[in-house]
């Protein structure tokens, strides 16, 4: 089987979802210490103090130069690119505060811990929820009933979810696939709006009122000067844009990385080599995917090194990719687009569970064609 193989073309019936388990995935007990053996021993798991002191001073450059492009502007319409641009800036912060979550930047755990509640604040987003949700999802990607990543949240990644739905939720659900990118406008807000309801409802939340300081004052830097400085429409216009660019961007790079993959069987018990590759998908690209996705396009090594720097995962790659083939694992691989059209596709298959019950599943699959 071809390692840079795209996954397969969804045959999932109009509502019925099947999911992989152990009959389906065989055994492959010893693969993760035989391939993290030749990872440490190629020296892959060694921390990049200077590659992360460039990259943080890159965004750090990034970010004055949004903040002084938007003092010079002043009242004027461009201010719509600087807004863009900080969602883009933002979202980079984002991908340090999830390399600083995984240990991969600092050399120890509290100081790690540290960088990625601070970098989420900067963000807007609360790290004791983000981390909590993380973590479940890569103890079992793709896992139903484990990974948080598949629940539904007015997107159904799962035909029983979208089966469920009603209402205005039915409706965007019968046509989820087409809709999931302009949904991913909305992304942004949702994500600063799922933090701090987690900080206020949770009943036991470590740093509770350090988070909620981080994210009123990053919200604060932001907002205040935008209202003060620019008309009221103009100013609303920035941070629609500002929050759309961010929940956009953010989305389009961690959607290709699972969506449309093996979905596991919830009472399976998978060995931790066969449940991390088969449920990851990397995109193609070099350097400039792993600048644009802040590593997440080598998904199957991240799966795998968690902890594994940035620098290092493309090396791994390698590594993994000659295993993979020579036991017979599929190592799903394909372009950044063509991800994309996995996804809309997997996601309108699974939206025809929505689909009205007395409709004719003919009829369905005739309109779709």
């Amino acid at each position: 089987m071809s390692l840079s193989q795209v996954a397969p073309a969804a045959t999932l019936g109009p509502i019925r979802q099947t999911y992989a388990g152990n009959a389906e995935i065989p055994p492959m007990a010893a693969a993760y210490r035989e391939v993290s053996q030749v990872v440490r021993e190629t020296g892959l798991m060694q921390r990049t103090p200077v590659f992360y002191s460039l990259v943080g001073a890159a965004v750090l450059l990034a970010l004055g130069g949004c903040v002084t492009g938007f003092i010079l502007l002043g009242d004027s319409w461009f201010q719509l690119l600087i807004a863009a641009a900080l969602g883009i800036v933002f979202t980079q912060v984002a991908f340090l505060a999830h390399e600083a979550a995984h240990r991969q930047i600092l050399s120890s755990g509290p100081a790690n811990f540290r960088l990625a509640r601070a970098l989420a604040g900067v963000v807007g987003m609360s790290y004791h929820w983000w981390d909590s949700k993380h973590t479940r999802h890569h103890g079992n990607p793709n896992q139903v009933g484990k990974d948080p990543d598949i629940e539904v949240d007015t997107i159904s990644f799962l035909e029983e979810d979208a089966a469920k739905s009603r209402g205005f939720i039915r409706l965007i659900t019968r046509k989820q696939g087409w809709l999931f990118f302009p949904l991913l406008t909305l992304e942004g807000i949702n994500l600063h709006y799922l933090g701090i309801k987690h900080l206020v409802t949770r009943r036991k939340v470590k740093g509770r009122w350090i988070e909620l300081s981080l994210i009123a004052a990053r919200l604060a830097l932001v907002i205040v000067p935008v209202f003060l400085m620019l008309p009221l429409g103009m100013a609303f216009a920035f941070m629609g844009v500002q929050l759309a660019v961010f929940g956009v961007y953010m989305g389009a790079s961690f959607a290709p990385n699972h969506k449309g993959m093996a979905i596991i069987a919830p009472d399976a018990r998978l060995d931790f080599f066969s449940k991390q590759v088969r449920t990851s998908r990397n995109i193609k690209g070099g350097w400039w995917a792993t600048v644009l996705m802040g590593g997440l396009n080598h998904q199957v090594e991240h799966h795998l090194f968690p902890n594994m720097s940035r620098l290092h995962l493309s090396k791994a790659r390698g590594i993994v990719r000659d295993y993979c083939s020579a036991n017979d694992v599929p190592y799903t691989e394909t372009s950044l687009g063509r991800s994309y059209a996995i996804v809309i596709d997997y996601l309108n298959r699974v939206g025809l569970a929505a689909r009205d019950p007395f409709d004719c599943p003919m009829a369905a699959e005739l309109r779709r064609a």
